[in-house]
């Protein structure tokens, strides 16, 4: 069975995004014969002589110019070793917030550096939503080897100063790699112009990485979605029916396994667990199912169901790190919503504690966040949630902040602020 592997991929402008996606999935023959058809087509007809294999990743571009938002685009492709579902961010500086969503739940960031240029600060900026968002792999993507004539020690300045960088945000698994995305060399196939670079190309580094640790490891978290009580039923074993519905985001849960329903801490057992295919004497992460309890416990959405071998703390208090995505800057004293799972509570800004500084990797004074800020704040809610620490729990350690006027997203949260502190220090 082919194992999955996510990865976002993400570069300043002009770096050449585009086109390595387009010649990963080209390459992998993951394109109909009538997209490249088209391709070419429209590449002929710019007078190109070759086809422009950006074009197959470039649909948002005509959204661009008209001013559209720019969304994550994701796609999808496989090979023999494994199948991945790529998350291809916008490049410009004002979708460094895509670039968060992307990575949120990537395996691996594959960040492009343009070798005639170096680090950006876009790059730096990149480097530190993976480690903020603890990405457990990076590869670093060398492009544009051949406008520098393959020149190894100009792909070996810019890797040093790529492996610096990310050694000062506290990532340790960063690859590179000397790519033409135009050409193809070490794309799918190892270049024979690059002779001095031993090490994989592309596709069969992203075949060889382990995705990120088994959900099913960790203890169940279950947040629940939807109560399920029919009102009335023609099949009468359904008539006193009662079920709880949601995604599993961590864990494994039994028919018969002991669990605690949070915030009321009351606990119970698990006596059948529900799917549109019939009942199942296990599930685990991440499986959408209905959970029947053995007792009449009060459950509603919002609620989150643990194995009562390991519960979370309740608290009102939350300090964390935030990526700031709203076009308006974040004060102490703002009103926000914090949504938290399926939980949405009252929030209230205590302070701002100051925000990453993407240059020096320092953590500078400042008592706001503008867009796209790093930063770590204190929050207030107006009742508990079971929050833990996002290094321990990417499902339970996450939050989203939300404008409570408009329902827009405001931030996207990771408790914890050793987060920032292993950043800053390195």
């Amino acid at each position: 069975m082919r194992t999955l592997l996510r990865l976002a991929t993400a570069g300043s402008v002009d770096d050449g995004k585009s086109t390595l996606v387009g010649r990963l999935l080209f390459d992998s023959k993951s394109v109909l014969a009538d997209q490249f058809d088209a391709v070419e087509r429209v590449s002929r007809d710019r007078g190109l002589a070759t086809a422009d294999l950006a074009l197959l990743t470039d649909g948002l571009r005509s959204e661009r110019e008209q001013g559209i938002t720019i969304d994550v685009a994701y796609r999808y492709f496989a090979t023999a070793e494994r199948s991945f579902i790529l998350a291809d961010c916008p490049g410009h500086v004002q979708y460094t917030r895509n670039t968060v969503t992307g990575a949120s739940t990537a395996d691996v960031v594959v960040l492009l550096v343009d070798v005639r240029h170096g680090i950006q600060e876009q790059t730096r900026r990149h480097l530190a939503v993976a480690s903020l968002l603890r990405v457990p792999h990076v590869v670093v993507v060398v492009n544009k080897i051949d406008l520098v004539d393959y020149d190894q020690a100009t792909y070996a300045a810019v890797a040093e100063q790529v492996l610096a960088a990310a050694g000062e945000l506290g990532l340790t698994d960063v690859t590179t790699i000397p790519v033409s995305a135009l050409v193809g060399d070490n794309v799918v196939d190892r270049s024979a112009h690059t002779p001095w670079y031993d090490g994989p190309c592309l596709l069969e580094h992203l075949e060889q990485l382990s995705p990120v640790g088994d959900p099913q490891s960790e203890p169940l978290r279950f947040p629940v979605q939807v109560v399920i009580r029919p009102q009335s039923a023609a099949d009468e074993r359904f008539r006193d029916y009662r079920g709880y519905a949601g995604q599993i985001a961590s864990g494994l849960v039994r028919v018969g396994d002991p669990v605690t329903v949070l915030p009321s801490g009351r606990t119970t057992t698990v006596a059948g667990i529900d799917t549109a295919d019939g009942e199942l004497a296990e599930a685990f992460a991440p499986q959408s199912v209905t959970l029947r309890l053995t007792d009449d416990v009060d459950v509603a959405r919002g609620d989150l169901v643990v194995t009562s071998r390991s519960v979370p703390r309740l608290t009102q208090d939350i300090d964390g790190t935030v990526a700031w995505l709203a076009e308006h800057p974040l004060t102490a004293g703002t009103k926000v919503l914090l949504k938290h799972g399926t939980r949405t509570v009252q929030a209230l800004v205590r302070s701002v504690g100051g925000r990453l500084d993407l240059d020096t990797a320092d953590l500078v004074p400042s008592d706001s966040l503008g867009l796209n800020d790093i930063g770590h704040v204190t929050l207030r809610l107006a009742s508990t949630i079971p929050a833990e620490e996002y290094l321990h729990s990417r499902s339970t350690g996450a939050f989203l902040l939300v404008d409570g006027q408009d329902g827009g997203t405001l931030a996207a949260g990771m408790v914890g602020d050793a987060l920032l502190s292993s950043v800053a220090t390195g």
